[in-house]
């Protein structure tokens, strides 16, 4: 598998520390509000990585973090006179809540809390200030970038603009405009722990290096998360890591690229976002998860209503050749393959291996999914209710095999009853005989009964009024 690694700009062959274990941490929310839809992208593309790796064969261990020390959760707190810990744990629950409809794996998942981990931070500090890579300004501890002579290699910035101001603005009491905070000496309304060097709190980018060592190692195999954490939350990441541990911090830097409404990042500042729970009043939320994957991830995406609905169509397309499956393993008999099933199956299989070989590729959501539309089109042409139900099942076993590692059409159908069943069979087999008159009584009476047939290109779709 090649993986496309931010730090050399290149695709390089995947190889994990252990043959047979891969730790994935992903930089999750901060859980001041619900997250927004471009929130939602690196969570649903990492999930699939992390499914696609243990399709594989392989063991993750995979972490997503909950900031819960933050300034913007520090506002909302003040403004709703309450604490920074109700903030975080009632969007954490929010979150919960999306990540379900979002079909997020959960249970596996495991989410460390910078606020859980404050005594580590504070070991952590101290060991950067040992070695000369920290300093105290009264209460406020940085990490000097200049001792750090590789800094910028992921994002590419100059060290010498950074430290000269060029690029970042000054703060007069830092020895370089580049150096960033560590801990941050208590200001009224802040929560804050006693430490060495001031009441406070730690700074944003320490809390990640901490968590990852603490539960991965010195070495993390894949670190990813979107491409506006490149500088300077991950660029901070591997100068105090690798100066505290002298050791690479992240084999694998995956990023993804922003999701846009209007051609500019969605984001909370600027007022243009769609929060997930917004989406998920109107459209069932798979629906959201399966646009992110129509893109790959490294492209940047444009959400729109006509985005989400185009996605919503291409989902239910899917969902009928799964339902046109399923109902015909309920009438298919013959359990011997002829010959001309067997091509046929040898070319569903063929188009899996494409599947595959997309996902190897970087991680190719967009071409995989083209896969399954081939897969469901090639199936609605070549089967009838006179197929080998061993072929049936052999396709349909296909289609749900590689819609799990997307962590689609996960969804269980509403089962019709007998007589449904025997009715749309029987205008099925009316149109086949082009008795039309027959199969538009059959279709009147099923509205009657409250099912509405649609006859498209990739089969006949139902749904109840």
């Amino acid at each position: 598998m090649k993986l496309y690694n931010t730090l050399t700009k290149s695709k390089e062959e995947f190889k994990s520390i252990n043959p047979d274990k891969v730790s994935i941490y992903v930089c999750g929310p901060t859980v001041y509000n619900y997250i927004h839809v471009g929130n939602a992208r690196p969570f649903v593309v990492f999930d699939v990585l992390r499914r696609y790796l243990e399709y594989k064969g392989y063991e993750v261990d995979y972490f997503l973090n909950f900031t819960d020390i933050d300034d913007k959760m520090i506002e909302n707190a003040n403004d709703e006179k309450t604490t920074v810990s109700n903030i975080a744990d009632r969007y954490i629950e929010e979150y919960y809540k999306d990540a379900k409809g979002l079909n997020l794996k959960e249970d596996k998942t495991n989410h460390p809390r910078a606020m859980d981990h404050i005594e580590d931070i504070i070991e952590f500090i101290k060991g950067l200030e040992k070695e000369g890579y920290a300093y105290n300004i009264d209460g406020n501890v940085y990490f000097d970038i200049s001792k750090q002579k590789d800094y910028g290699k992921l994002s590419k910035k100059n060290l010498d603009d950074l430290i000269s101001g060029a690029r970042v603005e000054v703060n007069q009491e830092k020895k370089n405009a580049g150096d960033f905070a560590l801990w941050k000496k208590e200001k009224p309304g802040e929560p804050s722990w006693e430490s060495p060097w001031s009441k406070g709190r730690p700074g944003w980018h320490i809390e990640c290096s901490v968590m990852v060592r603490k539960y991965i190692g010195d070495t993390v195999d894949i670190h990813a998360g979107g491409s506006d954490l490149v500088f300077p939350h991950h660029e901070n990441e591997i100068a105090q890591s690798e100066a505290f541990t002298g050791k690479t911090f992240a084999n694998y830097w995956l990023h993804n690229a922003m999701l846009n409404v209007d051609n500019e990042k969605m984001s909370k500042s600027k007022m243009n976002f769609f929060t997930v729970r917004g989406v998920g009043q109107e459209f069932d939320l798979e629906v959201v998860r399966f646009f992110i994957l129509t893109a790959h991830y490294r492209k940047p995406v444009n959400y729109s209503r006509e985005s989400i609905e185009h996605a919503k169509n291409g989902l239910d397309r899917l969902y009928n050749g799964k339902r046109n499956l399923e109902h015909l393993m309920k009438i298919c008999h013959l359990e011997i393959l002829n010959e001309s099933e067997v091509n046929i199956l040898d070319q569903v299989v063929a188009y899996k291996n494409k599947f595959i070989d997309s996902m190897e590729d970087d991680l190719n959501t967009a071409d995989a999914i083209s896969y399954l539309f081939e897969i469901v089109k090639y199936s609605n042409t070549n089967l009838s209710s006179e197929s080998s139900k061993i072929l049936v099942k052999e396709i349909y076993d296909i289609l749900m095999e590689l819609s799990k590692i997307l962590g689609i059409l996960f969804k269980q159908e509403e089962i019709l009853d007998e007589e449904i069943l025997k009715l749309i069979e029987d205008r099925y087999e009316a149109r086949k005989n082009k008795d039309y008159k027959l199969a538009d009584d059959i279709r009147d009476n099923l509205k009657e009964k409250g099912i509405i047939l649609e006859d498209t290109s990739e089969g006949t779709k139902w749904k109840r009024i």
